[in-house]
């Protein structure tokens, strides 16, 4: 008998909120013990370069805002002029280079000057749409992507998630508020674009980031699903077992995290071929759908939107690299020869009728509207489509953390960033006690430890089973919160291991993975323990 009825209120809900009631134990004071929160994927670095330009920048706009009216005392001006703005720019930047006071002097005019150079932009016309963009005091036009962000972010992008194997294929992008509003927007559309219908069957590659669990049960959508559970036996890889269920072409859609979230494992080359082959063979018709936030963690990352741009959508988001959780800066990356445009043309004339109907006030030809400004138009329920786009400051962002990264011929950013990850992967497996030597494609910016795996190598079978017979999963997780304050979030809800935790390296300082290692050694021996007490009690006459 188990200790489940303390925890039948938390079976169905996600790791994300139990993570509240994990959070409120942790915390409870208990003798001034630290409380570290390892749940969340929040990074506690910040990219600086860009930021430094993108603030410089601003105060630049202003001065450029005066030059067409201002009035002081009411504190009002006009909108940032074109002609000559480049011309300005450059003296405006080299008067404040070497002042400590003013940073981003350096980085604002090297990465304008590469954007120009690189992408053949007119130099007015470039500048212009960083200063009238930063400054806000327009709508977004084009409503999908400001005109130079896509060309700077499509090249950025061919790096983040391209860089092991970049297609030829051109892409459309769609800057959204995060990878969030990138899930939302994207399961919409392709329901109302009635590639997914209610009944259809969609497959996860498992483990995965909670809500593609959860939203597809959503009445919204009302998709049934598949997994495809890659396990830490197979490397975290997809084998050819796991793509048979995928032979059934009533799945519809292929779901991919890439690397996982939270097994940390990118798809390596022989999987990712395999993966190919299958879908060139067998299912030339799948949709898939690759998550790809964490790429930027795996040197010459590979994504699927690489390998089979035809048949994918692709989600990035900028916050974990950069540390801009809160800038909610993603993108939606559509490849322009596509299998969904292909897929709605072949629709019948009744659905087509439906679909005039939807964006008759959007085009005089709905017929033709690429999915891509489907996306686009669905994200605002198409009434509001003129004012759609992600807000102009959010784009100048983008573009500044893209180009800055571009200039990093010598990655040292990347390189910083990885050696972050990897000193507190190591801190952590040496407070666990145990040597675990990463394979390649590990990014180690989550980690799932697997209690059971390592409670039958360490502790013995026998422990392992009275464990599973006795103590509810969650336990572990409560108890590290209760009895240690160490926030972590429960594996089962990634459809991970039911005995698994995951564990973030980006959001503490590094020496407390040795401490959360110590802890999750403690649990260990605490129900070793256990099962002692328990057999000592039971050999009782």
């Amino acid at each position: 008998m188990t200790n489940a009825g303390i925890y039948a209120k938390f079976v169905d809900l996600s790791p994300f909120e139990i993570k509240d009631e994990l959070i409120r134990l942790a915390q409870a004071d208990k003798s001034g013990r630290a409380y570290l929160n390892a749940g969340r994927g929040n990074p506690n670095w910040i990219a600086t370069k860009a930021r430094e330009a993108f603030f410089l920048l601003g105060q630049f706009a202003l001065t450029e805002s005066k030059r067409v009216m201002f009035d002081e005392e009411a504190g009002l001006a006009g909108m940032p002029p074109a002609d000559g703005c480049y011309k300005r720019l450059k003296g405006w930047v080299d008067r404040r280079k070497g002042d400590p006071d003013t940073p981003g002097a350096e980085t604002l005019d090297a990465a304008v000057d590469f954007a120009i150079a690189k992408f053949s932009f007119d130099p007015d016309k470039f500048v212009n749409e960083l200063t009238d963009s930063i400054i806000g005091d327009h709508y977004p036009v084009p409503d999908r992507a400001l005109v130079h962000n896509e060309a700077i972010t499509h090249e950025y992008l061919m790096w983040a998630m391209c860089a092991g194997h970049r297609p030829n294929d051109k892409f459309d992008l769609y800057p959204v508020e995060g990878g969030t509003a990138a899930m939302c927007y994207i399961f919409k559309a392709l329901k109302n674009a009635r590639l997914l219908n209610s009944g259809d069957t969609i497959a996860l590659v498992t483990p995965i980031f909670t809500p593609y669990l959860e939203m597809p049960h959503l009445e919204d959508y009302a998709l049934k699903q598949i997994t495809v559970s890659v396990e830490a036996e197979d490397r975290f890889q997809i084998t050819d077992e796991d793509l048979k269920p995928l032979e059934d072409k009533s799945v519809k859609a292929l779901f991919i995290v890439n690397p996982g979230n939270p097994s940390a494992v990118a798809i390596d080359p022989e999987s990712m071929d395999r993966l190919v082959k299958f879908v060139k063979s067998k299912r030339p018709d799948l949709m898939i759908l690759t998550d790809d936030v964490y790429g930027t963690f795996v040197p010459n990352f590979e994504s699927v939107m690489g390998h089979l741009p035809h048949n994918t959508i692709g989600v990035y988001s900028y916050s974990k690299y950069f540390g801009c959780t809160g800038w909610r800066l993603g993108v939606v990356a559509v490849a322009q020869d596509n299998i969904f445009d292909k897929k709605i043309r072949a629709m019948p004339e009744a659905t087509q009728k439906l679909f005039d109907g939807r964006y008759k006030a959007m085009t005089p030809h709905p017929r033709d509207l690429k999915f891509i400004d489907r996306i686009v138009a669905d994200s605002r329920d198409v009434a509001l489509n003129h004012t759609a786009g992600l807000s102009l400051p959010q784009q100048v962002m983008m573009s500044l953390f893209g180009l800055v990264e571009m200039m990093d011929q010598d990655k040292v950013y990347q390189k910083a960033c990885m050696a972050i990850c990897q000193r507190r992967f190591e801190k952590l497996m040496n407070g666990m006690g145990i040597e675990f030597k990463a394979r390649p494609y590990f990014d180690r910016y989550y980690g799932i430890i697997d209690y059971e795996y390592w409670a039958r190598k360490y502790v013995g079978e026998e422990v392992t089973d009275w464990v599973k017979e006795n103590v509810h999963p969650l336990d572990i997780a409560f108890k590290l919160a209760e009895d240690h304050g160490i926030v972590v979030l429960n594996g089962s809800g990634f459809d991970a291991p039911n005995w698994s935790v995951r564990v973030s390296f980006a959001n503490l300082p590094d020496e407390a993975y040795d401490s959360i290692g110590r802890a999750i050694r403690a649990v260990a021996r605490g129900y070793l323990q256990a099962y002692r007490a328990a057999k000592g009690e039971l050999a009782q006459p």
